[in-house]
């Protein structure tokens, strides 16, 4: 016998679904602003208690609307100021100086670190993340060093490597 979707009158189980919006990222459930239906025991124990979400009335969706368009606004205005930060960037040149042997190899190593640095100084806002370096620099020369400021906001910067200047 198959009871297990009749109640104990034998009328049949509801599985009622209320519909949500989330305040917070919820794990396994979805992020803030989404829209998503859940049982009604589990909105009722944990997510309204919680803070978690609240109900989806149509000004709450409305509301959701416009400030998920503010966002993309503001998305894409970082963008471009990514991407005109990576153009300005990229006609830039680094000069490092390292001690080094008469072979060329540097004592210690330049790292990305020491490029962002150098970068700021000279007034573009680049971080040590959105180098990417394969390794440490640890000899004289040229190298073109990528940057990646965005998931689709890359460039290349040439970071030259000399000798530091010998005290007398």
């Amino acid at each position: 016998m198959a009871r297990k979707n009749l109640t104990a009158s034998g009328r049949p189980r509801m599985h009622r679904q209320i519909e949500l919006m989330l305040a917070e990222d919820v794990t396994q459930l979805g992020k803030q602003g989404e829209i998503v239906k859940v049982k009604a025991g589990f909105a009722r124990n944990y997510l309204l208690p919680q803070g978690l979400a609240t109900i989806a009335t149509a000004e709450n969706k409305r509301l959701v609307e416009l400030h998920k368009q503010r966002l993309e606004e503001l998305e894409k205005q970082r963008r471009k100021a990514l991407s005109q930060l990576a153009d300005k960037v990229s006609k830039y040149s680094v000069t490092l100086e390292a001690n080094a042997n008469e072979e060329g190899h540097l004592y210690g190593s330049i790292v990305a670190v020491d490029i962002s640095k150098a970068l700021v100084t000279a007034g573009y806002p680049v971080e040590a993340d959105h180098i990417r370096l394969d390794g440490p620099l640890k000899e004289l020369g040229m190298y073109t060093v990528k940057l990646q400021f965005d998931q689709d906001v890359k460039t290349e910067v040439k970071v030259w490597v000399v000798p530091a200047a010998k005290k007398a």
